[in-house]
């Protein structure tokens, strides 16, 4: 994949103005690198916290062939932990479905939109941020006790190039396997990786109603197995808040 890279002093967000370049015909492996976004997104349209200077806020324009997309975030999650243990060999789990942790703490996340015509898939915007640099004291005070940075975890400085290039690499060789079709090497590689293991009580977000039970892995396509009292369920959006 060729990568062209566009970037930013400051941006609303990356993964807007990929969309804006999407609209002007941009190819896939357009690349938008921002040192600050001031309406930063996570999922379910929560604010990114975005320091100017601090993190790592990237977004790529993908144009897969094939609708069903669930594997894209994870194979994403695979990309980023690739890129933490080259650039800084840094071991962070990845938490179903867009969350990279570090000591049980939030390192960074994914965000993926996409865009469909008729029912084939004309982009999809993977949008990437990390927390670099941040000291605890550059976070919110809301989310110090969650959050962590790579220099808190390593304790000095991260280059911050290396790691951009080092994650380019490794989204374009899983998204390479996803396009090949091999959905269970991407399973396969992020159950080992998962913050996660089975038969680990946790408790999960359903329709913002919180519900007990066990953690069961992921299925072929990506979705969650989660055991309650009714038996095993299977979820493509949902939130895996902890382990009980």
């Amino acid at each position: 994949m060729k990568f062209e890279i566009h970037r930013l002093a400051t941006c609303s967000s990356t993964n807007d103005v990929a969309k804006e370049l999407v609209r002007q015909g941009a190819p896939e492996g357009t690349v938008v690198v921002s040192e600050e976004q001031t309406a930063g997104r996570g999922t379910k349209r929560r604010t990114w916290h975005s320091a100017c200077g601090k993190g790592l806020y990237v977004s790529l324009v993908l144009r897969p062939e094939t609708p069903e997309i669930t594997l894209l975030p994870l194979a994403a999650g695979l990309a980023v932990q690739e890129a933490l243990e080259r650039t800084e060999s840094l071991s962070a789990r990845l938490r179903w479905p867009n969350d990279i942790v570090w000591g049980g703490k939030k390192l960074g996340g994914i965000l993926c939109e996409s865009g469909f015509l008729g029912n084939r898939s004309d982009y999809v915007i993977l949008g990437i941020g990390l927390n670099v640099s941040h000291e605890e004291g550059d976070f919110p005070e809301d989310l110090r006790s969650i959050a962590v940075s790579m220099r808190m975890a390593i304790r000095g400085e991260v280059d911050v190039e290396l790691l951009l290039r080092h994650l380019l690499r490794g989204v374009e060789h899983w998204y390479e396997i996803f396009t090949r079709g091999e959905c269970g090497r991407i399973k396969s590689a992020f159950e080992r990786y998962s913050a996660f293991r089975k038969g680990d009580p946790v408790i999960v977000m359903m329709n913002d109603k919180p519900v007990q039970g066990v953690y069961q892995g992921i299925d072929i396509s990506g979705a969650l197995l989660f055991e309650d009292d009714t038996g095993v369920r299977r979820f493509t959006s949902a939130e895996i808040m902890n382990v009980i």
